[in-house]
């Protein structure tokens, strides 16, 4: 009975001893995904996604890669402080029209698991791209209401000496 008990407490503390940690243990993104809407062909955005360390270390993000080549990227060098903020940020080429979806692997110091981010949007032609925002651009002036005109110094005070005359 006493080796049963030795064992149980030998695996149990072995499995905390071994225990990884998660990318959700140390870091929080402010979103995984980054949507870029419509981009114009060969006019490329960059993105940011910020990340903040829950941990109460350093956080150090080993890697940030592209999936592909048709986008480029850079993030934090030094260790991110606890509590503190880092950045990762992508370029997407836009360079063949359509619907998008590309990701980025990221590895942090000390942990296994590889965390993917991804950016999307929607590429058009120069020509439709132009249509688009004309469209966009008028859809926003009628859909913004008028300011609301504000009253002179002049007609404020000509209004108050009429109140106070009645």
């Amino acid at each position: 009975m006493k080796k049963l008990s030795l064992v149980l407490t030998a695996i149990t503390f072995s499995t905390f001893l071994f225990a990884q940690k998660s990318v959700a243990d140390i870091a929080k993104f402010e979103t995984e995904v980054i949507n870029q809407g419509t981009l114009k062909q060969n006019d490329p955005k960059e993105v940011k996604f910020i990340v903040t360390n829950i941990s109460k270390e350093p956080l150090i993000i080993e890697q940030a890669s592209p999936t592909c080549g048709c986008t480029i990227g850079d993030y934090t060098k030094p260790p991110i402080a606890p509590g503190a903020t880092g950045f990762i940020s992508a370029r997407f080429n836009a360079a063949n029209v359509g619907h998008f979806d590309k990701h980025l692997t990221v590895k942090f110091a000390g942990v296994d698991e590889i965390k993917t981010i991804t950016i999307t949007g929607d590429v058009l032609s120069a020509e439709d791209y132009d249509k688009w925002a004309l469209e966009n651009e008028a859809k926003k002036k009628a859909d913004t209401p008028p300011a609301p005109v504000k009253p002179s110094a002049k007609t404020a005070k000509s209004t108050k000496s009429t109140l106070s005359k009645n």
